[in-house]
């Protein structure tokens, strides 16, 4: 029997929400929903174990539909506010042209990423990473633990779960694990398309993580309006 090596977590960022205000908790578009679907058609060729989600609107449907696609008979279940967007505090529910005029400051010296701002009355990188590592880490360790039930010992083959999440918050995961400075995180990815898959490998052996894809969205090829330079929210 294989001894299992790795779990494999697929970060998702949620798909198109439907608004482009800041980080209002809203359901997804139409357009939201295909991308879904086709995130989710592209996920059977992965022996997925479970999929989990932020507890805002347009995560959890991402991860029913990906769960919907995939033949898991349960829905809106596996949802964690650790796993939720960056809070923007004051920005939340703002349009792009208000952010831009409101918040100048704060944009002209994020974009120079010399340290790790705080959101007006919300977060900075540092809290986001900390709380998705550690939901994160949780659940790896439960997928352990169980794996280790089922068969007695840590025998069996690699576990794949998805996490639906967002892009902030998957830039300042990666960020953390990769020991960046939490200001240059809008390097990584600039354009995170709704859907896209990121992969990080847990090593059983070493007890570490590995950063192994980013912002892949092969799977929306062909369906170039489903993609964000179509849709241009503050965020």
């Amino acid at each position: 029997m294989r001894i299992m090596k790795y779990v494999k977590i697929y970060l998702i960022r949620h798909g198109r929400q439907d608004s482009g205000l800041c980080n209002v908790d809203v359901s997804l578009s139409k357009e939201g929903r295909q991308q879904a679907h086709l995130v989710g058609q592209r996920l059977k060729n992965y022996e997925i174990n479970r999929v989990y989600s932020s507890n805002l609107k347009r995560a959890v449907e991402t991860a029913d539909i990906i769960r919907e696609e995939l033949g898991f008979e349960e829905r809106g279940n596996q949802q964690f506010p650790e796993l939720r967007e960056t809070d923007f505090g004051d920005m939340t529910g703002l349009s792009d042209d208000v952010l831009k005029i409101r918040f100048a400051d704060y944009f002209s010296a994020r974009e120079a990423g010399l340290s790790d701002l705080r959101i007006p009355g919300g977060e900075n990188g540092k809290e986001v990473f900390e709380r998705m590592y550690k939901k994160i880490d949780d659940i790896v360790k439960e997928i352990i633990e169980e794996a280790a039930k089922d068969s007695g010992k840590q025998s069996s083959k690699d576990k794949q779960i998805v996490i639906v999440s967002h892009g902030g918050a998957i830039r300042c995961y990666l960020a953390g694990l990769l020991s960046m400075p939490f200001g240059k995180r809008f390097a990584i990815a600039k354009t995170m398309e709704n859907t896209s898959i990121t992969q990080v490998n847990y090593n059983l052996a070493h007890d570490n993580y590995t950063v192994e894809m980013i912002n892949d969205y092969s799977h929306l090829a062909g369906h170039e309006e489903l993609l964000r330079e179509y849709f241009k929210p503050a965020f």
